[in-house]
């Protein structure tokens, strides 16, 4: 199947964390294109102000390098603007007159910063606070000048003046409002964090109206409403920031504050989605990474044909302004309708108050310290019922042993921007022996993103090097011998054709001489089924379709009469009869899988036994396919056409190994499905025929060489990309349904693995080919 053209406008952090959660949904889908207006590859812009601060390097914030676009066979067109969308022919352009057609097509031009309209805004000095490039400026004006203004006492603004404070300038803070962060704090954490920042240099003007920026070509100062006047040499806008729609309307999407979205992130205009701070999703723009990030997930999943839908976002702040730990979500103010709990320590400037309507929190505030962050969080966005007797104890030291993190489940994300669960960081902390909440950030990317999830990680950390720990790192090693996965050692025999044990052995630096009894079989059966024709089993005679047998540890042999969906003609079964007679054979084995077991044949025997039968024989190894069963259930008059049916693919699997024993068994009733046990079922309807497994449907179709080859193809799929012992249910949940399916109705790839599958077939028959030793 012919992949589609999915084009994205916009190479920021929304819209790179859509194309990482596609690729990770099923990366067969699309060819994938990129516009960047930015000369860069992705990038954190939320990290900027800690480049500012001289706490993170421009390399630190990248996220995406050009390797990472180059390995998922991404095209990047930086310092490229798209200009132009026409929906109806499906076709970009852009400003370099270069012209794309789409068969997806995602806006995610983000935000542009909001310069206020003033008169001297376009004077020499003055800046937004948004953009590598506008951080390199401040860079360079630090250099030059003494005096810096932001106008802004919001969270970038907080940010940008502590990055200027850092560059040895003189900081004023101009802010509307009565109280700074006044969206996020109260007015007793907005004055403790007023009277920290001013003990650290920053000089604040609230309530003050900006009216012109002075001088003659450069900023030389700045004046207010009242007519109050400050010297200064740069002035820094960030008073918010306001969605980039300009092309998206141009274009005809409907357009508000933000592009309206629907719960799939789909806009008025089909096959054209959108994500991120250009977005207006029932009537809110969101600013943080957090709510973007979930956007992603689900456009993603949209994209690839899964079921998602994106119901809004629990907006919270976690940052840490100047070595101040800070923390917010919900409602932070009193009204008629809430009652509230609080601590304050003026002494040790920590203050913690949790906001309830009735016997739910809705909101909280922590000043200094943000330990109880994650806990409160989880209440809040869960609702979770608290008694007025609980509710005074939500903000009371917790002991470590029953701190959030050590009560969290391992499976649960700690940071969900990243999708690192507490499982996983354990892992990592315990296998590199990671100290620190900065060694935690930089090998799981956990608190990489918006840094909410910070203060919970620390906990973990704490919790992790105290007494109350006794976990121990989940072992991923292919066995003991070795210090390699099974994918790595899989990757490695069929790269370096590594043919034989003693070649695996020396080239993998294997720590035992023989193996044990973990990796023997399963090396055995990974050299069998890439090199076939290389290893002989010594035990098993085979001359012909109908003269072969397995040797037993006694020295006498087997043989097993091939026996399609195990339903045995009345002729064959007095061949079997008479032979059993005449060469004094005392009983048969009825295998687990309706077959029929000829067993304590001598040696001598073996031919003529075989010539006498005259029949096609089971050419019998271990994980190979069993027989395909067919209920006694199953109606009579639809048993013909599922003989066909079973035959077909059990004659076209014989000799082929796979990587666990498989139960395939053939219905014509819906209804005996949920009284059979199976790995996969092959189900007769009025209408063809249905692939089924794990009581999910993988595939459909009318005709029955169809179906046959869809189980082919399926069956060589699972022989090449599953672990040996793993069962198909479990294979398919690793690999994910729908990327089987695309695998399935992908006509060559569908072809290539039948090919591969009866090549193999061929090899193996050819290497049976010996007489017994």
């Amino acid at each position: 199947m012919k992949k589609q053209h999915l084009v994205m406008i916009g190479n920021g952090m929304a819209g790179l964390r859509t194309i990482e959660f596609l690729l990770k949904e099923n990366s067969d889908l699309y060819d994938i294109t990129i516009f960047g207006s930015e000369p860069y590859t992705n990038y954190s812009r939320i990290m900027l102000s800690s480049v500012l601060q001289g706490e993170a390097t421009f390399a630190d914030i990248m996220l995406n390098d050009w390797h990472w676009y180059e390995e998922n066979n991404i095209t990047l067109y930086p310092n490229e603007t798209v200009v132009q969308i026409d929906s109806s022919q499906q076709v970009i352009t852009t400003d370099k007159e270069r012209q794309t057609s789409y068969d997806k097509l995602i806006i995610a031009t983000g935000s542009n910063p909001f310069i206020l309209p003033l008169p001297g805004n376009d004077k020499d000095g003055v800046m937004a606070f948004r953009t590598i490039d506008d951080c390199k400026a401040m860079f360079n004006a630090a250099k030059k000048h003494s005096t810096a203004t932001v106008i802004g006492g919001g969270l970038l603004g907080l940010e940008a003046a502590r990055g200027l404070l850092q560059l040895n300038m003189n900081v004023h803070v101009v802010h509307l409002a009565d109280k700074l962060l006044n969206n996020q704090l109260d007015t007793t954490a907005a004055k403790l964090l007023q009277q920290t920042l001013e003990q650290q240099g920053m000089t604040f003007h609230l309530k003050k109206e900006s009216a012109e920026i002075l001088g003659d070509a450069s900023v030389k100062g700045l004046r207010f409403k009242d007519g109050s006047i400050i010297d200064t040499d740069l002035v820094i806008m960030a008073v918010g920031i306001r969605p980039n729609v300009k092309l998206a309307q141009s274009a005809g999407l409907q357009i508000n504050r933000g592009i309206l979205v629907n719960d799939y992130l789909e806009t008025n205009i089909a096959n054209i989605y959108a994500v991120g701070e250009c977005v207006e999703h029932r009537g809110t723009v969101y600013g943080l990474v957090k709510p973007l990030y979930e956007q992603a997930e689900v456009l993603a999943k949209k994209l690839t044909n899964n079921t998602a839908s994106y119901n809004g976002s629990t907006l919270y702040t976690q940052l840490k302004i100047s070595g101040v730990q800070l923390f917010s979500v919900g409602k932070m103010n009193e009204t008629s309708d809430t009652k509230s709990i609080y601590t304050y320590d003026e002494i040790g400037k920590t203050y913690k108050k949790v906001l309830f309507e009735e016997d739910k929190a809705v909101g909280a505030v922590l000043y200094g310290d943000t330990s109880l962050s994650g806990k409160l969080l989880d209440i809040i966005q869960k609702q979770k019922f608290i008694p007025d007797q609980k509710k005074s104890t939500l903000l009371q030291p917790v002991k470590i042993e029953e701190s959030y993190a050590a009560k969290l489940p391992k499976s649960e994300h700690i940071c969900t921007c990243n999708s690192v669960s507490k499982g996983a960081i354990i892992e990592r902390v315990l296998t590199n022996n990671l100290r620190s909440v900065n060694e935690i950030k930089q090998d799981t990317k956990a608190s990489s993103s918006c840094g909410g999830c910070k203060p919970v990680v620390q906990e973990l950390l704490t919790y992790m090097q105290s007494d109350y720990f006794h976990e121990t790192v989940k072992d991923h090693r292919f066995c003991t011998c070795t210090v390699m996965t099974e994918d790595e050692v899989v990757d490695a025999i069929q790269k370096q054709q590594l043919t034989s044990f003693d070649l695996i052995f020396d080239h993998l630096n294997w720590q035992t001489t023989s193996g044990c009894a973990t990796c023997q079989p399963a090396l055995h059966y990974y050299l069998e089924m890439f090199y076939p024709e290389r290893h002989r089993n010594t035990d098993f005679l085979y001359v012909d379709p109908k003269t072969n047998g397995y040797k037993e540890e006694d020295g006498t042999y087997t043989i097993v009469p091939q026996l399609y969906s195990g339903k045995v003609p009345i002729d064959q079964l007095k061949r079997i009869s008479d032979g059993l007679i005449d060469y004094d054979i005392a009983a048969i084995t009825l295998s687990t899988d309706q077959r029929i077991k000829i067993t304590g044949i001598k040696k001598q025997d073996v031919r003529s036994l075989c010539n006498a039968l005259n029949m096609t024989l089971h050419s019998f190894q271990p994980h190979s396919l069993r027989s395909i069963q067919i209920p006694e259930s199953t109606l009579r008059r639809d048993q013909e056409k599922l003989l066909s049916l079973v035959e077909k693919i059990e004659s076209r699997t014989e000799f082929i190994n796979f990587p666990a024993t498989m139960i395939i068994k053939a219905f014509c009733s819906k209804q005996d499905l949920s009284e059979h046990l199976f790995d996969l079922a092959l189900l007769q309807t009025n209408g063809g025929w249905e692939l089924v497994s794990n009581r999910r449907i993988l595939c459909k179709t009318d005709k029955e060489e169809d179906i046959v080859q869809l189980v082919l193809a399926f069956l060589q799929y699972y022989r090449r990309t599953a672990n040996f012992t793993e069962k198909i249910t479990q294979w398919m949940e690793r690999s994910g349904i729908v990327h089987i399916r695309e695998v399935l109705f992908d006509d060559e790839l569908q072809q290539m693995l039948r090919e591969d599958l009866y090549q193999d077939q061929q090899k193996r028959k050819h290497s049976f080919a010996h007489q017994p030793q």
